[in-house]
C-alpha cells in the first residue's frame, strides 16, 4: 500500500506557538490572582478544611487529577491533603440527575459534603456550565471559599467566585491546558507549604 508523505509539521507548530502564547499572557496578566488562590487553599488546607473540585467533561478530568496530586503527592513525601473531586462517584452523580435534574450534581454533593472554611475549586471554559454555577451559589450560602477557573470572558462565574483565573483565550483546548498548568503550578505551592513546614 502507498502512502502519501504528508506534512503536518506547520499545524503542530501553530498550535503549540498559541499555547506558548497563552502562558505568557498568564504571566503578564493573571500570576497575581494565582497567589492569592495558593494562599487561599494553603490557609483552609492549614485549618484542618478541605478542598472540593467540580467540572464537566474535560475540566471533570481538571478536577480528579488535581485531588488526586493533593491526596497522594505532586513531587514531595508529605501527609495527604482532603481534597475531593465531585465528578467519581457514578452513583451519586446519576441518581442525583436522575432524582433532581444533571444541574444539581454538584450543589447536592457541595451541601453533603462542605462546610464553612472549605474551598471549592470549579471549572468551566465558558464559565457557564449551570452545574457548576449552582454548586458556587451553594457554595457561597454556606461560607465556603469558591475559586473558579476559566476562560477570557469569565461567563457567569466571573460574579459567582470570590477569586477567578480566566485564561486570556477563548479557545477551549487553550484554556483547558492552561487549566492543568495552573492546577499543577498551585499544587507545587501547596507542597512546598506543608513540606517546608514539616506537616
Amino acid at each position: 500500500m502507498c502512502s502519501i508523505a504528508i506534512s503536518y509539521g506547520s499545524s503542530l507548530a501553530a498550535d503549540f506557538q498559541e499555547s506558548a502564547e497563552v502562558k505568557r499572557r498568564i504571566l503578564a496578566e493573571q500570576i497575581s490572582t494565582l497567589e492569592a488562590i495558593a494562599r487561599v487553599l494553603i490557609t483552609a488546607l492549614g485549618a484542618g478544611r478541605k478542598v472540593l473540585i467540580c467540572g464537566n467533561g474535560g475540566s471533570a478530568a481538571d478536577s480528579q487529577h488535581m485531588a488526586g496530586e493533593l491526596v497522594s503527592k505532586f513531587r514531595r513525601e508529605r501527609r495527604a491533603l482532603p481534597a475531593v473531586a465531585l465528578t467519581t462517584d457514578t452513583s451519586i452523580l446519576t441518581s442525583i440527575g436522575n432524582d433532581f435534574g444533571y444541574e444539581n450534581v454538584f450543589s447536592r454533593q457541595v451541601e453533603a459534603l462542605g462546610e464553612e472554611g472549605d474551598v471549592l475549586v470549579a471549572i468551566s471554559t465558558s464559565g457557564n456550565s449551570p452545574n457548576v454555577l449552582k454548586a458556587m451559589r451553594t457554595a457561597r450560602e454556606m461560607g465556603i471559599t469558591t475559586v473558579g477557573l476559566t476562560g477570557e470572558d469569565g461567563g457567569r462565574m466571573r460574579r459567582c467566585a470570590d477569586f477567578c483565573f480566566r485564561v486570556p483565550s477563548q479557545s477551549t483546548p487553550r484554556i483547558q491546558e492552561a487549566h492543568i498548568t495552573a492546577a499543577h503550578a498551585l499544587c507545587e505551592l501547596i507542597e512546598q507549604e506543608f513540606c517546608s513546614n514539616g506537616q
